[in-house]
Order: structure tokens, then sequence, then C-alpha cells
């Protein structure tokens, strides 16, 4: 897509976060500043609320928000840490640091420098539940040491992966999936500001087909108005299967439940190797498609949501999405073979 994204254009003031217990935690985040815990499924809007509240809090928030995305640091080399434009002032002359050590120096040095503006500077951890245990004590020191000056904000989807010395020092914001009206209201705020022409047909199944992944049914949108010119039922049906991958998951399911597992584990591993997908989306991705279509029925569909509750949890705790993933389209084709086979049995006696 040509342009800002969406997400970015129409990013919201704090008071357009429709969520009003969020809305108002963070209200009083500004009142009385204070360390948070920012806690949600993916694309609630959590740093988007987070940037939010730093714009309403500082009169200089492009010096005085700090974000740091986990993933910056942990899923890259030293190398690629020490030449990051954002990072390299603090790391200059120590290329013998160890990455933990390197870690914890920009921390404590963006932690260290007076605000631009006001009292006080906000620095966002975004993405915190892959934080190891060590690198916490260090944040934990880290805020102890300056909390007259700095604001720590901490976004997770798992809460639990934190350990109580910080946790007890932040104040829990919790962030909910948007319901299917909520995101239909921002999805028509939107293309309404982009002057798009819509109907409630189109934006309903933008918002449906998002599974309350605001990010995902905004980008979707902007997508649907590019390629299709307006957002209607059709274009965004259109539009979805030219740029998703719903067919390889319904091959996937097809396969499982054929009992053709290689196949199924194959469709898994192209679609987070070559499509960029995580364990998580693509679990959600799963469900989506199952529900969407008529091939399987209220037991069917009870019994893959069962498994997925499980397979979520293995997520969170494993290493190897492909096998997680794997693993629940064979139990779930194994329960329905099982099923089937019972039934068969009745009817024949």
């Amino acid at each position: 897509m040509d342009g800002p994204l969406w997400t970015e254009r129409h990013a919201p003031d704090l008071s357009e976060i429709r969520q009003t217990e969020a809305r108002e935690r963070f209200e009083r985040a500004l009142e009385e500043p204070m360390n948070l815990v920012v806690q949600g499924p993916p694309g609630v809007g959590k740093t988007a609320a987070t940037r939010a509240l730093a714009r309403e809090a500082h009169a200089d928030p492009e010096n005085d928000l700090i974000e740091i995305n986990v993933a910056d640091f942990f899923d890259r080399s030293k190398k690629e840490i020490r030449t990051d434009p954002r990072f390299e002032s603090f790391l200059s002359g120590r290329s013998r640091l160890a990455k933990r050590d390197m870690i914890n120096r920009v921390l404590k040095e963006s932690a260290a420098y007076a605000p631009m503006s006001g009292e006080y500077k906000t620095v966002v951890l975004d993405n915190a539940e892959s934080v190891r245990e060590d690198f916490q004590q260090a944040l934990r020191r880290v805020m102890e040491q300056y909390h007259r000056t700095t604001q720590f904000v901490i976004t997770t989807r798992q809460p639990t992966k934190l350990i109580p010395p910080i946790r007890s020092r932040c104040f829990p914001v919790q962030m909910r999936a948007p319901t299917v009206e909520e995101t239909i209201d921002v999805l028509e705020t939107i293309a309404d500001r982009e002057e798009a022409t819509y109907d409630h047909d189109g934006l309903e199944f933008l918002a449906s087909a998002a599974g309350g992944d605001l990010r995902r049914a905004i980008l979707s949108a902007q997508a649907t108005a590019v390629e299709g010119g307006e957002i209607t039922m059709s274009t965004a049906y259109e539009t979805l299967g030219e740029i998703g991958h719903d067919e390889a998951i319904r091959e996937a399911l097809a396969a499982a439940e054929d009992g053709e597992l290689s196949d199924a584990r194959s469709t898994i591993e192209d679609l987070l190797d070559e499509e960029g997908y995580s364990g998580e989306d693509l679990l959600r991705e799963l469900l989506r498609v199952a529900r969407a279509g008529s091939t399987y029925g209220g037991d069917d569909l009870k019994r893959l949501h069962k498994l997925a509750g499980e397979t979520s949890l293995d997520l969170a705790e494993g290493l190897d999405d492909r096998l997680h993933l794997t693993h629940l389209l064979a139990a779930w084709a194994a329960d329905r073979d099982t099923l089937e086979g019972g039934i068969r049995e009745s009817v024949e006696a």
C-alpha cells in the first residue's frame, strides 16, 4: 500500500480510546505519573494507547518517549544492536560487551538522561513477555534508581511472565479485544476522515474477519479502499482473498481431516516460515477459517476451540510453533474420527 498506514495516520488520542476502563486508568496516570503494565492480546491497541498517553503527558513527546521493542534486542545479533542508529551512541567503543550488558546499558542510559520537557519522560518496553528473568532483574534495579524522572510502561500479552517485583511496581491496565461493534465504529471514523466510500456491510465483514484484532481490521480496510476503490462486502471479500491465506488454511484442515498430517504440517510450516505468521496469529486464523465455512458442524468447532485453548498455552510456553499447531490438527482429526466411528457403531447396532 502506498502512503502512510492508516494505523499511523489515524493513531488515536487518549480521549478516542473506546475501552472506558482502560482510558480512565491511562488518564489517572496523567494526573499522577506511575509505572504501568498494559496487558492484552495482540492488535488491540496497547502500543497505540501508550503513545497517546505520551503525547498527552509530554510537551515534547518526540524526545520524551523512548520505545524499545524487546525484539530489537532478543531477536537480533550483537552487531545488529550495536549498529542500530537508536543505540549506537550508547554502545560506541564497547564492542566487547556481552549481549545482556549491551541491553542493560541501553536501558540504563535511556532512563538516565534528563527529560526534555516537564518533570519526567516515558520509557516503553513493548512485547515484554519475551524478556528473560536476568534482564528483568536489571530492569527492576533501573526502575528503582530512576523512578523520580522516568515512567516505565510495559506492554505484554502475558503479564504472568513478568517477575513479581516488576508487577508490584506497576499499575495494571487491561485492554481486551474490541467487539465487532467497537471495531465497526473505529473503521467508520477512519473511513469518514479518509473520505472513503463504504457501506455498513463492508465494515461489518472486515470487523468480523479481524477477530478482535483492531490493527488488522484497520489495515484490511485500507487495503480494500486502495485495491477495490470502496469498502463494500464484495470488495472486502475480494481483497482479503488476495492478501490472505484462507485457502491454504482450509487445505491444512482438510489434510488433517483426511489423515495426511505431513501435508498439513508442510502447509503450517509455509505459513509460519514464508508468510511470517506467528504461532498465535496462525492459531487465530485456523479458528476463523473453520468458523467461516459450512464444512464443520458445531461439535467439530467446539472440539477445535477446546484444543486451541490448550495449544495457545503450549505456544506461549514452548519453542516450536509448527510442532504445537500440527499436534492440534492431529488431535482434532483423531477426535473427529473417534466420534464418527462411535456414531457408526451405534447406528449399526
